[in-house]
C-alpha cells in the first residue's frame, strides 16, 4: 500500500522537544504540498503546518513560533521539530502528501504525549 510513514513520536515533559519524521509514500505522482495534523482523543483532526513544493509553509497559530516544518527532497523526508510542548499538544500526529491528479496520502500517525 502506498503511504507516507511516520517515526519519532513519544512522551515527554511539557517544556521539552520532539522531531518527527516522515518518509514520502514513493508514488510516481508528483507532490504539491505535505503537512502535518494531529488529532487528539473526542476532537476533530486538525491542521498543525503545510509545506508546498514550492516551499510556503503554513502553521496553526496554536503552534506558531514552536513548530518548524522542513523538507529534504534529497532523503526524501519531511520533519516537524516541535519545541516548547504543551500538554495540549498530545495527539496522534499524521503525515499528509497531496499529489497531482487530486491523490492524497495518509500515514498511519505517530502518537505524541506532553506530560504536565
Amino acid at each position: 500500500q502506498v503511504q507516507p510513514v511516520e517515526s519519532g513520536g513519544g512522551l515527554v515533559q511539557a517544556g521539552g522537544s520532539l522531531r518527527l519524521s516522515c518518509a514520502e509514500s514513493g508514488s510516481i505522482f508528483r507532490i504539491i504540498s505535505m503537512g502535518w495534523y494531529r488529532q487528539a482523543p473526542w476532537k476533530q483532526r486538525e491542521l498543525v503546518a503545510t509545506i508546498t513544493s514550492g516551499g510556503s509553509i503554513n502553521y496553526a497559530d496554536s503552534v506558531k513560533g514552536r513548530f518548524t516544518i522542513s523538507r529534504d527532497n534529497a532523503k526524501k523526508t519531511m520533519n516537524l521539530q516541535m519545541n516548547s510542548l504543551k500538554p495540549e499538544d498530545t495527539a496522534v500526529y499524521y503525515c499528509n502528501e497531496r499529489r497531482i491528479g487530486s491523490r492524497e496520502y495518509w500515514g498511519q500517525g505517530t502518537q505524541v504525549t506532553v506530560s504536565s
